[in-house]
């Protein structure tokens, strides 16, 4: 008679593995997303303490032409760094990662001159408690979030066009409805991301060493990822829940 428990032992000790492999990849790409986050916070809120103290200063950075440098810079940055992340190192990919999150900060610095500090911290709490919801339901669920993350992936391309007339258009209606379509295309962005992080994950688990050397960059592009659902579903809700600052 075959004795199969060793195998069987084997098997969960490799489940085992994994598990925990995986909780330590998790907790990886939400430290290294907490640390942008608290990057942008300070250099969003260090340039709005300024700004509060220097009207001048507010007209040259966000009246002047050279607001439209500071809007579309995260964007180019984040286009740049996709194309750059597979030709450096994991060390300077983080590196770049907290360079995009610095220019992200100055980018809605606007925010600290326009809301109140109250507002802002209170829907920054609000957004906090619907992205970890949202990211333990991508993780947790069991059915595949693959058809509405192309869904809400093809809405932020219309997203972004619509937004863009709209700062020629400066209709308040459309306003509302691109900050309310915002808020549910990124809160979906944020499950499915957050499940396509643990697939990536489990996927190189059994690619060996390439797979190991590809989670190095694999953490830091999941976080790139997950900042971007926050940063936004933040600036959408703020939208709705910022007090103006007058």
């Amino acid at each position: 008679m075959v004795d199969f428990q060793p195998s069987v032992a084997r098997s969960r000790a490799g489940v085992s593995n994994i598990d925990e492999g995986l909780r330590a990849y998790m907790g990886k790409v939400y430290m290294l997303m907490a640390v942008a986050m608290v990057i942008t916070a300070g250099a969003s809120y260090a340039l709005g303490a300024v700004m509060n103290n220097d009207p001048q200063l507010v007209d040259t950075l966000f009246r002047s032409p050279l607001k439209w440098v500071l809007m579309f810079a995260p964007l180019g940055f984040a286009l740049l760094f996709g194309a750059m992340a597979n030709r450096v190192s994991a060390a300077t990919a983080q590196l770049m990662f907290y360079g995009f999150a610095v220019v992200m900060g100055i980018s809605i610095s606007w925010i600290f001159v326009v809301f109140n500090l109250g507002s802002i911290v209170t829907t920054f709490l609000a957004t906090s408690v619907a992205f970890l919801a949202l990211s333990i339901y991508g993780y947790t669920t069991k059915s595949d979030l693959s058809a509405i993350g192309r869904f809400a992936m093809m809405a932020v391309i219309g997203l972004i066009v619509v937004s863009i007339l709209n700062i020629f258009v400066q209709s308040s209606g459309l306003q509302f409805a691109i900050s309310a379509i915002g808020v549910l295309v990124f809160a979906a962005l944020t499950a499915y991301d957050t499940q396509q992080i643990k697939n990536t994950y489990l996927e190189a688990a059994h690619a060996g060493p390439a797979g190991a050397e590809y989670l190095e960059k694999g953490a830091i592009m999941g976080a790139l990822s997950l900042y971007l659902d926050f940063i936004n579903m933040f600036m959408f809700l703020l939208q709705f829940m910022g007090a103006s600052d007058d």
